[in-house]
């Protein structure tokens, strides 16, 4: 508490001063112009005012996709105080969000406020079945979800939002090219008639890979039509789908090879093929004299994965092994809400039910791979009665909750709600069960989720707010069935996390947002935590042995003291640690640093748009990521990296534009991402070197 009240302090101090700043540099502005509101839409599935939502919500508006153009999410998402997205092979991602980076089911990714995968089958790369560089904003709600989201929701949840039809015809066409291989197309097509609205998003990329054997092929489109049947009724429909096709799932390399050869790798034939499809229904109705709303969304998701990955690596026996699996799964959904206001202190209630029937299957069988030097060069496949699994899956979620807002007085605003989650799983083997495959059996869990907070506006421009959220997250398919968490017996019975969030923070926009800031303490306390080690015998152990805390600070500054020029940025401190962590009568890493989580990232955007550029934009980004430790004892760190990159448009025309962007501009060597191996030495992987894109932009109607 000491540190988050010193935090609070040093948070008021500096927002003091902004203030200060703000009325000397815009001390010439009409002071009676009105502010351009902000409006989240993720945490009620509804547009509502930021400021009066108890907690803290980045955004990544239209604007800054279409001037950014991502080749991979993380060129847009790490602007947001606190996200660190880390890049793998292809569009391929890690999330960090008040948590240390990990592949651990902690995050929600959402599309128009569907889940793009159940829980049952979570996988950290979704967002690479979502067509990023087509959608209309990003939203992220860092920490536990409100009632409305459901058990992934643990760091973050991340809502990706598909762009609107247009109310005249529209066409772009954005070729791109670059170093490497790359090349891209992304097409979109738009109309209104009448009551009827059309969208059509295409997305085609290629890329040979700056690393050996990374080839990736991408093909993704989003459909969108909506429709309104009368003043009260409408209905938006959304087709998605993806095609991936990718190579060099990479292992990381050697403090050497990263050194002296960053673009090695040591396979050849690693591959992830995945096919995502989904459908669904968002139909609205006002009722009561519009005081209320009835929202009915049914959708449909398929999903199919085949991965041979090289991070899967294991040796048994003096041989290595690798595993190539295939995970299939398909949902039957539904996300029922109604709200009511009411006049009495501006009070909405909102109740609602969300559900989940996911059936699936996980096959896997092991190879065994060969060496030619130090690079894996050929496998065969092996028949192993004991490490091959082959079995179904069928994930139930049933979850209704309750939200309610109120303000007892004009600038106060209270929210408050909770969820229930009853979520199982039947599970039936077809492969004798044995120390790594548990018997069939049937898993249910039960939880209830609080969640409170309030908002008070000291001015139009300054608000405050002060929250707590609970939250849990129930063990994947994966988890449970696979192994992967030792022995059957250890796997079958982990438990779901617990976790405990209180945040506090300040939100503010001065003059049409000319300047803004919001700044925010957490402190998140997790229980049950999933901790995983390696015995004494080489056995790999997966355990609900952890508690762990994480705090620290963010703060989202813009300024923007003249139409042409614009500063933006973003900070984060934070500490994550292990609470209590013993493996075993020996090894006790409590108190030590959780790995993989550096304590502090900037990212830092300053913006010219002169004249002369024609409503074009030049761009200097400055990525700052600090140190951190490579292990649970703390004996080795990552020294951290700082990256520049540059990015110019130029509009020849209302149609046609032209843009560039340099990325790594100093060529630096450094790691997405490092860590020690189970056999102790450190690996890394590589990040992309200095690498230019090129493309042209025609715009038809707009």
């Amino acid at each position: 508490m000491r540190y988050l009240l010193s935090m609070f302090i040093y948070t008021l101090i500096f927002a003091a001063a902004v203030f200060v700043f703000t009325v000397a540099v815009f001390a010439s502005e009409d002071p009676k112009q009105a502010e351009l509101e902000e409006v989240v839409v993720t945490a009620t599935r509804e547009a509502e005012s930021s400021k009066e939502v108890p907690q803290t919500v980045g955004v990544v508006d239209k604007k800054v996709i279409e001037d950014v153009k991502p080749s991979h999410p993380s060129q847009v998402m790490n602007r947001v105080a606190g996200v660190w997205i880390r890049q793998t092979t292809g569009e391929g991602h890690v999330t960090s969000i008040r948590q240390p980076l990990t592949t651990n089911p902690l995050y929600l990714f959402l599309e128009d406020g569907i889940p793009i995968r159940s829980t049952g089958f979570f996988n950290h790369n979704a967002l690479y079945e979502i067509n990023v560089p087509g959608a209309e904003r990003i939203e992220v709600i860092k920490g536990p979800g409100t009632a409305l989201h459901g058990s992934d929701a643990i760091g973050g949840a991340i809502n990706v939002m598909t762009k609107s039809p247009s109310l005249t015809p529209e066409v772009e066409l954005t070729p791109e090219a670059g170093e490497h291989g790359w090349y891209r197309l992304l097409v979109s097509g738009s109309n209104t008639w009448d009551n009827n609205g059309f969208r059509l998003d295409f997305n085609n990329t290629h890329t040979d890979g700056w690393q050996d054997d990374t080839e990736y092929d991408r093909q993704a489109a989003t459909i969108r039509y909506d429709y309104a049947l009368n003043s009260t009724t409408a209905v938006k429909t959304v087709i998605a789908y993806s095609k991936i096709d990718g190579h060099g799932e990479a292992i990381g390399l050697s403090k050497a090879n990263f050194e002296s050869r960053p673009w090695y790798s040591y396979t050849t034939f690693n591959f992830r093929k995945v096919e995502a499809f989904r459908l669904s229904f968002d139909i609205e109705r006002e009722v009561s004299e519009g005081k209320g709303l009835i929202s009915v969304i049914p959708y449909y998701r398929q999903n199919e994965m085949n991965l041979f990955p090289g991070w899967g690596l294991s040796s048994s026996g003096g041989n290595n092994y690798m595993p190539d699996y295939t995970t299939k799964f398909y949902s039957l959904g539904l996300l029922a809400k109604y709200r009511h206001d009411f006049r009495a202190m501006r009070t909405r209630v909102i109740v609602g039910i969300d559900l989940d029937y996911s059936p699936g299957e996980y096959f896997e069988r092991r190879a065994q791979v060969f060496k030619t030097g130090d690079k894996y060069t050929s496998y065969t496949y092996v028949s192993d009665t004991t490490n091959n699994y082959d079995y179904d899956a069928t994930f139930t979620g049933i979850s209704p909750y309750v939200h309610v807002e109120t303000s007892p007085f004009e600038k106060l605003r209270l929210t408050a709600g909770a969820r229930y989650d009853n979520m199982s799983y039947d599970y039936t083997t077809r492969l004798a069960a044995n120390s790594n495959r548990p018997a069939d059996t049937e898993k249910s869990f039960s939880h209830i989720s609080p969640k409170a907070g309030l908002t008070y506006s000291f001015t139009k421009d300054i608000s405050a707010f002060l929250s707590y959220n609970h939250g849990f997250r129930v063990p994947s398919s994966g988890d449970l069935f696979k192994g992967s968490g030792g022995t059957a017996s250890t796997s079958v019975n982990l438990q779901p996390i617990k976790i405990d969030s209180y945040e506090t923070g300040i939100k503010t926009g001065f003059l049409k947002n000319k300047l803004t800031l919001d700044a925010s303490i957490y402190l998140m306390q997790k229980k049950d935590d999933l901790v995983s080690f390696t015995t004494s015998t080489n056995e790999r152990q997966r355990l609900n042995a952890g508690e762990t805390e994480h705090k620290g600070i963010e703060v989202a500054l813009g300024i923007k003291p003249i139409k042409e020029v614009g500063f933006d940025v973003s900070y984060s401190y934070a500490k994550h640690t292990y609470k209590e962590y013993r493996v075993s009568s020996t090894v006790d890493y409590s108190g030590k640093e959780i790995p993989a989580a550096p304590r502090q990232i900037v990212n830092t955007r300053l913006y010219y748009a002169p004249s002369i550029l024609n409503g074009g934009r030049a761009e200097l980004e400055w990525i700052k990521l600090g140190k951190y430790w490579l292990d649970d004892a703390n004996t080795e760190k990552y020294d951290g990296h700082d990256l520049f990159n540059i990015r110019a448009s130029y509009q020849f025309s209302k149609a046609w534009e032209v843009y560039a962007r340099a990325i790594n501009v100093t060529d630096e060597l450094y790691a997405e991402s490092a860590s020690k191996s189970s056999t102790g030495s450190a690996q890394y992987n590589p990040g992309m070197p200095f690498t230019i894109f090129a493309g042209l932009t025609y715009r038809w109607g707009k």
